[in-house]
């Protein structure tokens, strides 16, 4: 698949499609009223967007416009991961992880998973 990125606000509208679709502007301006207060044009807007990066598909067979997720979910957090630790990299692994288990407030649940990750990284060389 194609490299996506995804500016924030792409994620908001991303992170709704994956959580269910097909969804509607309509659905998505209400979902997103509180939040960003964003309009259903400026939704349009960004939908078509992410449907000329081939992450959104637009079903325009009904009354009203459905949307639906292209792009993987997981897919396009590697991307972001990729992209992130490309632009960090000069100020080190350690600070990033360091950082965002300070910053995240990470379970113990998500702390133990990120063990188990950072050790099967160190098996698998």
């Amino acid at each position: 698949m194609n490299k996506i990125s995804l500016s924030d606000g792409e994620w908001k509208l991303m992170n709704l499609l994956w959580e269910e679709s097909p969804l509607t502007i309509k659905n998505m301006v209400e979902a997103l009223k509180d939040d960003t207060g964003w309009t259903k044009a400026t939704i349009n807007i960004m939908l078509n967007r992410l449907s000329e990066k081939g992450a959104v598909r637009i079903d325009t067979s009904w009354v009203r416009k459905q949307f639906y997720p292209i792009l993987e979910r997981e897919a396009a957090v590697r991307q972001e991961a990729r992209n992130t630790l490309t632009k960090i990299k000069a100020s080190g692994l350690g600070l990033l992880v360091n950082t965002m288990a300070k910053e995240s407030d990470l379970s113990d649940e998500e702390i133990d998973e990120l063990y188990r990750i950072l050790k099967e990284g160190r098996e698998e060389e």
